[in-house]
């Protein structure tokens, strides 16, 4: 195998160097190939091998010392070549320093000539310029205009730049000697400034932007100026008002000239304020006058309408006018441009607002009225009313005959919808119109026209009309509406709350006028909770009176002591196998009683909600087992008849799990234990008086529900609570 360089490139691996070198040597392969293995031949070729390699090693070896002998040769050589660059570097840098000090020089020696022919100039300019002048100043002196420049309409930019200066002068001479010559340059100015102002209008009519330019930058110096900025305003407008909306056409007009007048004038931001000044004070203030006077009178509604709308699409105009160069201060600027068009209407705008809201809500509330053929009643305010009243929240005494509403609460959700809307238009207004020192009081006097019209007008005339329509609680067969009233109010309470929520309290959150509205909330909330409370409480009454009615009437002294106690054992357990409860009397009072009390549980339970049910209906039946306790103790039970009453608490402690109200289901059950006493055998009166429901009561109570039986005397059962 050859030795070569190419051999021990990358990857080199000596392992399968040798290999190879072994297997490619004749007699080097395994003993079990196919020439026989020689180990001496082997070492033979590895010595041979051995020397080729070294031979290989020294060649490399020379050819490395020679290139490296070569690149310190090329470095040295370099190294000068840099050198050599570096001071001609240096030579050049010191020729650039002594050229630019040589500039400067020069330079400075420029300016100082031009320095000294400005002196030189300025003065001879100054001389040939008064000389000019006075050559022009003759010839108005002697009346006769011989220069071309006075007579050639094309120089009217020289001539202008001339009569502008003839004229300062002039001013400053003395009238008696140069009377006649300074009246000869004013004519000949203010003609060219006419001319001048002609020239502008056609070009503006002809859309010429240069020649616009040329003659605005000429007329800058006149006095005429601002009448030609007059002019190209009132030219800008003309056939840009062709819709009927003022405003849109505004916004198109002052869009189209703002990138014109950057074009034409010098000072365009003071051209665009007074173009939208001019726009406001005469387009805007017309229009707003005609919308506005013609239903000032007429139709209070529609002009609150319209000046909410033209007021609110003035401001936003102005919104989008401030994306315009109108000076430093545009949004003082354009404020002051509406509070010049709309002063006069908002000054008086609040008083009209709570007119106009009086006025409707009357309207509302006198038009429901007249649909139900209703009489409003004067609820009065005299010092006998107020005893009554009084006396009513104290005793709850019916003051005066009830009135017959036949089932009508007067109380409307429509009307209250009416109300609220008008009202939160209202509102609206308010926060659009109303200066901002004087919002929170604004809004509040329109919360109190609410707080009037709602509130009392309505809520409060409705609780009124249906406490005096509560029956005494001894009426038969009364039909209690109160509650409806109850369940609409809440309704219309919930909506009068989000309306203060939503719309009133954003208006006063941040001032005084705050704790004012809350205060009258509360106040008024407080006002309706007493007058719901007392018909509420006075409701329950009725509720209780007719179960007792229902008891007093369906009860007999006798049910509870049956002659013939096996057939009344047979005949109520049968009937209570069939379902028929009203088979017996004694059941048929308990059936209708608890028919009666769910009914009105579930009434309770549409009227109220939240809290309000379970504390309704814990009151309903704690006064319902008052009832019941009361009634039991009116009679005396044998022991059939302890069974039966038995069967009757049963079937009211079941009513009583209607109103899911732990503290009911207690106390039934309780009277449930107690009613035991009327059956247990008297040795086991001590073991369940003792019981888990019965140990913690009074024992005058125990001692008197044992005294209803039959055989209390004759079983001395009276010594088992000595």
């Amino acid at each position: 195998m050859a030795t070569t360089p190419q051999l021990f490139e990358e990857p080199f691996d000596a392992d399968e160097y040798i290999e190879r070198l072994a297997w490619r040597t004749p007699g080097g392969g395994s003993k079990g190939g196919a020439e026989a293995f020689d180990p001496k031949r082997l070492l033979e070729e590895f010595e041979n091998h051995i020397e080729e390699l070294k031979q290989l090693d020294e060649k490399i070896q020379r050819r490395v010392e020679k290139l490296e002998h070569q690149c310190h040769r090329e470095a040295k050589e370099f190294a000068h070549k840099v050198q050599d660059l570096q001071r001609s570097n240096q030579v050049a840098f010191q020729h650039f320093q002594e050229l630019d000090e040589h500039i400067s020089y020069v330079a400075t020696k420029v300016c100082h000539l031009g320095d000294q022919l400005e002196g030189v100039n300025t003065p001879r300019q100054r001389a040939v310029e008064a000389q000019r002048l006075m050559t022009y100043f003759n010839e108005f002196l002697d009346g006769d205009l011989r220069s071309d420049v006075f007579n050639n309409p094309e120089k009217i930019k020289e001539a202008a730049d001339i009569i502008q200066k003839l004229h300062l002068i002039a001013q400053e001479l003395p009238f008696d000697r140069f009377a006649d010559v300074k009246a000869k340059i004013a004519s000949k100015y203010h003609d060219l400034e006419r001319q001048l102002v002609q020239e502008f209008t056609a070009a503006q009519r002809r859309g010429e932007i240069g020649r616009m330019r040329e003659v605005a930058a000429v007329l800058l110096h006149f006095k005429g100026y601002a009448h030609c900025v007059d002019v190209y305003i009132k030219q800008c407008q003309e056939g840009a008002y062709m819709r009927s909306d003022v405003f849109e056409d505004t916004a198109l007009l002052c869009q189209r000239v703002n990138k014109q007048v950057g074009e034409v004038f010098q000072n365009p931001e003071t051209v665009m304020a007074k173009l939208i000044q001019n726009i406001f004070e005469n387009k805007l203030q017309a229009h707003v006058k005609e919308k506005l006077d013609e239903t000032r009178r007429s139709d209070i509604e529609q002009y609150l309408k319209n000046l909410y709308d033209l007021y609110t699409r003035t401001t936003a105009l102005a919104a989008k006018l401030t994306e315009f160069n109108l000076g430093s201060d545009k949004h003082t600027f354009l404020s002051k441009l509406i509070k010049n068009i709309f002063s006069t209407y908002l000054e008086s705008y609040i008083e009209m607002e709570k007119d106009y809201l009086r006025t409707r809500s009357a309207m509302i509330l006198q038009r429901y009225y007249d649909s139900k053929n209703h009489q409003k009643r004067p609820l009065g305010g005299g010092s006998i009313q107020e005893l009554k009243e009084r006396i009513r929240q104290r005793t709850n005494l019916p003051l005066g005959p009830s009135i017959d509403t036949h089932g009508e609460t007067f109380l409307s959700q429509e009307v209250v919808v009416n109300l609220l809307q008008e009202t939160r238009h209202a509102f609206e207004r308010c926060n659009r119109l109303s200066d901002p020192s004087d919002l929170p009081k604004n809004a509040f006097s329109i919360f109190l026209l609410l707080v009037e019209h709602l509130c009392v007008d309505h809520i409060d005339y409705a609780l009124e009309i249906g406490l005096s329509a509560i029956p005494s609680a001894d009426a038969k067969n009364a039909n209690l509406y109160f509650l409806d009233v109850v369940q609409q109010a809440n309704t219309i309470f919930h909506l009068f709350d989000k309306q203060f929520n939503d719309h009133l309290m954003p208006l006063i959150s941040s001032s005084p006028k705050l704790t004012e509205c809350l205060h009258k909330k509360k106040e008024v909330i407080e006002q309706m909770e007493v007058k719901l409370d007392t018909g509420i409480d006075r409701t329950l009454n009725c509720m209780v009176g007719q179960m007792k009615h229902i008891l007093a009437t369906e009860q007999k002294k006798t049910d509870f002591r049956p002659e013939d106690e096996n057939n009344v054992m047979i005949q109520c357990t049968a009937v209570r196998s069939e379902l028929h409860p009203a088979s017996t009397p004694c059941l048929n009072a308990c059936s209708k009683v608890c028919v009666y009390v769910s009914r009105q549980v579930e009434r309770v339970r549409k009227s109220m909600d939240g809290k309000n049910v379970d504390t309704v209906l814990t009151e309903l039946g704690v006064r319902f087992h008052r009832l019941i306790h009361e009634h039991l103790q009116q009679y005396s039970y044998s022991s059939m008849g302890g069974m039966l009453a038995i069967c009757d608490v049963a079937e009211y402690r079941k009513s009583a799990k209607d109103f899911r109200v732990p503290l009911v289901l207690q106390l039934f059950d309780t009277l449930h234990a107690l009613c035991n006493l009327l059956v247990v055998a008297p040795d086991n009166l001590k073991q369940v008086c003792s019981g888990e429901q019965l140990t913690n009561l009074d024992r005058n109570l125990l001692h008197a529900f044992v005294q209803l039986r039959v055989d209390y005397r004759q079983a001395r059962l009276g010594r088992h609570f000595s």
